[in-house]
């Protein structure tokens, strides 16, 4: 027997919960994330369907993503792969399958993109620091991300296993040279995503 709460499975209950949570906990760094968040939180108050299913066109039109930014905390260089179909260098990360924790999501997604085990950094654990909506690129299938963002710890001398249906290539990049490129190269919220956490770096020494 399937138990039930208001209607919904409790395991679902349950998850939903955990993920408002997470977004609660959200410290914003700008007005723009403060939007973003109330915005996403308005919408999970909403509804329990916040996770993609495979179909065309994409259902629901709007869900939950991880990111995750690799970070080598030696030099604080971060990774970035040249991703196949939004053509900008963007983080690791996917979509955030139904009855999936999005940090559960970021280790799978290391896992089949990387080829290395996800280590959350210190700085933040296994939580978001950061959290964006954007409608996505590169698609016939356009759809909106709401992406929480973060932050693994990997050395920039480690091997890597990158998966060539994910990305042309990845490099690492010192924060200054991605702020100092052109911006329509990265994801549009990148340079907002190095400067907080390169404000939390500086709170935590």
């Amino acid at each position: 027997m399937t138990i039930t709460r208001n209607g919904k499975p409790v395991a679902v209950v349950v998850l939903h919960t955990s993920i408002t949570d997470e977004v609660e906990q959200i410290v914003p760094i700008d007005p723009l994330e403060t939007e973003h968040r109330a915005e996403v939180l308005r919408w999970l108050t909403q509804t329990t369907d916040v996770f993609r299913r495979v179909s065309s066109p994409v259902e629901p039109s709007r869900h939950l993503v991880s990111y995750f930014l690799l970070v080598d905390p030696n030099d604080g260089s971060v990774l970035l792969g040249d991703h196949v179909k939004a053509s900008l260098w963007l983080p690791s990360g996917g979509h955030v399958e139904p009855d999936e924790h999005p940090a559960d999501t970021v280790v799978r997604e290391c896992q089949e993109e990387l080829g290395i085990e996800a280590a959350f950094h210190p700085i933040v654990g296994a939580h978001p620091l950061f959290i964006t909506v954007t409608d996505t690129v590169g698609s016939d299938n356009v759809h909106n991300d709401v992406s929480l963002w973060y932050v693994l710890a990997h050395s920039s001398d480690a091997e890597l296993r990158v998966d060539p249906r994910e990305y042309r290539s990845v490099r690492w990049w010192q924060p200054d040279e991605i702020l100092a490129a052109d911006p329509v190269l990265f994801d549009p919220h990148m340079g907002r995503m190095l400067s907080k956490l390169g404000r939390l770096s500086q709170v935590s020494q």
